[in-house]
């Protein structure tokens, strides 16, 4: 399936090959990373020596309004716009390097969640209202 990924202020599309390009900014470190569109894979490509050590926490911005993508749900998940097969839902993923969780939501409730750490954020998805 053909993942076209926007970001939720401006409508950008975030993917125009075959990365999602961030914005990542972590105390005085600032670059553009490539996450894998694939929801549950985390391969990410990082700029010639950098990298996320595992358990830093890290702000994703859309490089091209800037806006913040920490999502309202909780401080720890960001969110993008996501397009599927004719359909429009949103992505939560975890910005805390090497946490996998990942979460597609549409307007119904939870499609679907990838990774191993999920369970520590289906509280706020369940308070939110978004699981049904």
């Amino acid at each position: 399936m053909h993942w076209i990924y926007s970001c939720p202020h401006c409508k950008t599309t975030l993917n125009p090959e075959d990365r999602v390009v961030l914005r990542a900014e972590c105390e005085d470190r600032r670059f553009l990373a490539g996450l894998h569109p694939q929801p549950g894979n985390y391969e990410v490509e990082l700029p010639p020596g950098e990298v996320m050590a595992k358990g830093t926490r890290w702000d994703f911005s859309c490089p091209v309004c800037d806006r913040s993508l920490v999502s309202e749900l909780s401080e720890d998940l960001c969110a993008l716009d996501v397009h599927a097969a004719g359909e429009t839902h949103r992505v939560y993923f975890s910005r805390i390097a090497g946490e996998e969780a990942t979460f597609v939501v549409s307007a119904e409730g939870l499609l679907k969640d990838f990774g191993i750490h999920t369970d520590q954020y289906l509280e706020h998805l369940v308070h939110e209202k978004y699981m049904r």
